[in-house]
């Protein structure tokens, strides 16, 4: 935001947080965010993983709420939104990392490295499980998949 009179800057506005989302965006973040149970700079990949309960236990409760809101396109893509998402924050932090670390805030020397192989673990756990996490959408679906 920038004053009116002298052009100089007021503050940052994080247009994520003030406008509507995309909702493939928002369930795939969801899905990035609460299903590993690691955290996304952990270090052991072998502990990152999309865990189907927690999966299953999303879906339910978004669709729960959104289903008579949502497209068929919407719903039928929404395991499509998750692998992006956690596809871009994979590239997101590896060109942090390539650029001198400039962007995420790190605590050492390959932190934004570890973070992006920690998404490209968890990306690699969702394509293992698409095609569950495809039923678990379908399951609490009210449209049929076209």
């Amino acid at each position: 935001m920038l004053h009116k009179k002298t052009n100089k800057g007021l503050c940052v506005i994080d247009l994520d947080t003030v406008m509507p989302g995309i909702i493939l965006n928002d369930f795939g973040d969801m899905v990035r965010t609460f299903t590993s149970p690691a955290l996304e700079d952990v270090k052991d990949f072998s502990k990152v993983k999309m865990r189907l309960p927690i999966f299953d236990a999303l879906v339910k409760g978004y669709l729960t709420e959104l289903n008579d809101y949502l497209t068929a396109d919407e719903i039928n893509n929404l395991v499509l939104g998750a692998k992006i998402i956690v596809f871009e924050q994979a590239i997101r932090f590896l060109t942090d990392f390539i650029l001198g670390d400039v962007y995420y805030k790190v605590e050492y020397d390959l932190h934004n490295l570890n973070r992006a192989k920690n998404q490209f673990a968890l990306l690699a756990s969702i394509e293992e499980q698409a095609d569950e996490m495809e039923k678990i959408v379908k399951k609490y679906s009210n449209k049929n998949k076209s």
